[in-house]
């Protein structure tokens, strides 16, 4: 009888740790050699680890679960549990995650980590809002123009077919005669072999992964235009699952996440410029009249972001400065 009641109330004692393990698919745009993938893959199976089984964290790399355009919509609506997305893409969900996009306002990785410190306050409050919690962003590299051809003046601009992958991208080609395209990363190797895009303004880590200088892009133009961020969201119903200890963990890994991540984005821009230049590319600087040039468009859309931003954006852009 005693060893019926022992295994009984041991059973009884594992289907209720059964019934408070939970799993969740976590969406990823890039593929799985991106650094992003990599470090999402490596936070998702250090939680795993050691949440003592009661999360589980699955990574679908490369859009195979929802494709980037679609993640931060599937996690907010509970389609997935977790996920990864540009944040710059969705300034009409709330123009804040538009801030690290804004052209030349931080051009160093210091300053980048700068204006996410003043900015992260504002970004958590607006995602709860919306059923999101936040857990980490990490920066691509500083984002510089791609060509098919030599760039010498602002007329060179003029009549571009720009790929274009957020609002800061499309206005930039609008104040500059380029002609934007709507792509997303996955899409580019393809439209530049098409003659559908000529040029971008992109990390030197997506030119690499994409083999952009097969596609005959021949000049990288370092001009270190912003530093944009992938952020991490949870579904907040699926996060009030979990206990309060498990949420701790949780927070504490994607902490050491993002301080891996950071650490990674900093070697890829100086190594990835190298594989570019290897490859056969030309990289260097722009002359100081693009140069004056670009920094006025970014003048100007700085003004534009703070007026959609409201006072919300006014307080971020104080804070930093």
């Amino acid at each position: 009888m005693i060893k019926k009641i022992s295994a009984l109330l041991i059973s009884f004692l594992i289907s209720i740790g059964a019934a408070h393990a939970e799993t969740w698919n976590m969406a990823l745009a890039y593929g799985a050699g991106n650094f992003h993938s990599q470090n999402a893959t490596a936070f998702a199976e250090a939680v795993t680890k050691k949440s003592g089984g009661k999360l589980t964290i699955k990574t679908h790399p490369g859009g195979s679960l929802f494709k980037g355009g679609a993640i931060l919509r599937a996690v907010q609506t509970g389609q997935t549990q977790i996920g990864e997305r540009f944040m710059s893409a969705h300034g009409k969900f709330d123009p804040l995650l538009e801030v690290d996009s804004i052209p030349f306002v931080a051009q160093t990785y210091s300053d980048a980590q700068k204006l996410y410190k003043a900015s992260k306050p504002e970004l958590v409050k607006g995602l709860d809002e919306k059923g999101l919690v936040f857990l980490y962003a990490v920066p691509w590299p500083a984002q510089g123009l791609y060509s098919k051809k030599a760039i010498n003046s602002v007329g060179d601009l003029k009549g571009l077919k720009f790929r274009a992958y957020n609002s800061a991208t499309i206005r930039i080609a609008e104040l500059t005669g380029m002609k934007p395209t709507k792509l997303e990363a996955v899409a580019i190797s393809q439209a530049f072999s098409t003659g559908m895009v000529e040029s971008m303004i992109t990390s030197p880590t997506t030119g690499k992964n994409s083999k952009i200088w097969e596609n005959g892009v021949k000049y990288f133009y370092d001009i270190a235009a912003w530093f944009p961020k992938n952020m991490v969201v949870v579904n907040k119903k699926a996060w009030n699952k979990l206990d309060s200890k498990t949420q701790k963990m949780v927070m504490q890994q994607a902490a050491v996440a993002e301080r891996k991540g950071w650490a990674l984005s900093k070697k890829g821009n100086v190594a990835d410029k190298k594989a570019l230049a290897a490859a056969g590319m030309e990289v260097g600087k722009v002359n100081k009249a693009l140069q004056s040039h670009f920094e006025k468009v970014g003048a100007t859309m700085s003004k534009e972001w703070a007026g959609r931003a409201g006072s919300r954006g006014q307080a971020v852009l104080s804070a930093y400065k």
